[in-house]
């Protein structure tokens, strides 16, 4: 189990509340376990101990790959995950306070490096950022790029190794079949999607995921030869690891999707 945070507030310094994420952990149990019948490879090669940047493939018009990882790695090996994304959510009345409080802390890489360096923490990012889950449906399991290779930076700097984790199963729980861009901007979100879900569903379809099955590969850790502290690492190096680690991820996705024999049993 988790262990319970010694500070008199339950809210830690990141915002996140131990006894939300333990409800959470409960509410979301049966959707893990029932729903998408989650199966893991390779969870013992998460260290059990010191800081890590788990690094994940995104997709889903609205993603169900980071609850499964927080959850999955909370619950089978007991050790906190806090989630990076984009800041957008830290705005949002009700839903950023949520957010926080569940796990989710602002992706800027001073806060990764308290949480992967000084607190020796977990924490879970995914290097395609929105292009990911905006993608249509016709490139699913196409990784996108891997921005400038600034998760990599981060983990060199923190000294911490990068866990790559290959996710089957996102892509079909809200498959992307188009976008309203018009809507986007007027509700100043990345993108407005229409997904099947809202289709067969209506509004409905928005927050019901389709119950495809769920595999995840954790990958080996990647370490770097390098000096950590440093302010800057050579760009092309940078560049050159996060590829390698993108090929990495893609090769053991393209093996998952050959071995799969259903969408909804694996």
């Amino acid at each position: 189990m988790i262990a319970e945070s010694p500070r008199l507030s339950d809210v830690d310094e990141w915002g996140r509340s131990e006894r939300i994420r333990a409800l959470a952990r409960r509410v979301y149990a049966p959707v893990y376990s029932h729903w998408f019948r989650v199966e893991w490879e390779g969870l013992d090669k998460i260290p059990t101990a010191g800081g890590a940047l788990l690094v994940g493939n995104h997709a889903g018009a609205i993603p169900s790959d980071a609850p499964v990882i927080m959850h999955g790695v909370e619950t089978e090996l007991g050790r906190r995950v806090y989630g990076l994304a984009d800041y957008f959510f830290r705005g949002l009345p009700v839903v950023g306070t949520l957010w926080s409080r569940a796990g989710g802390v602002p992706a800027r890489p001073d806060n990764a490096y308290r949480l992967l360096h000084e607190h020796q923490e977990l924490a879970l990012v995914f290097p395609e950022g929105e292009k990911g889950p905006s993608k249509p449906y016709a490139k699913r399991y196409q990784l996108q790029r891997f921005g400038r290779g600034g998760f990599v930076e981060i983990a060199m700097t923190a000294g911490v190794p990068v866990v790559p984790i290959a996710v089957v199963g996102s892509e079909e729980t809200m498959p992307l079949l188009w976008q309203i861009p018009q809507l986007a901007r007027v509700l100043r979100i990345p993108y407005f999607p229409v997904t099947a879900n809202m289709v067969l569903m209506g509004p409905l379809g928005l927050a019901v995921p389709f119950p495809a099955k769920f595999r995840l590969r954790v990958l080996d850790p990647v370490t770097f030869d390098v000096e950590p502290g440093r302010e800057r690492y050579p760009k092309s190096e940078v560049l050159e690891e996060s590829e390698r680690i993108r090929a990495s991820m893609q090769h053991a996705l393209d093996d998952m999707l050959r071995r799969r024999r259903s969408v909804w049993f694996g």
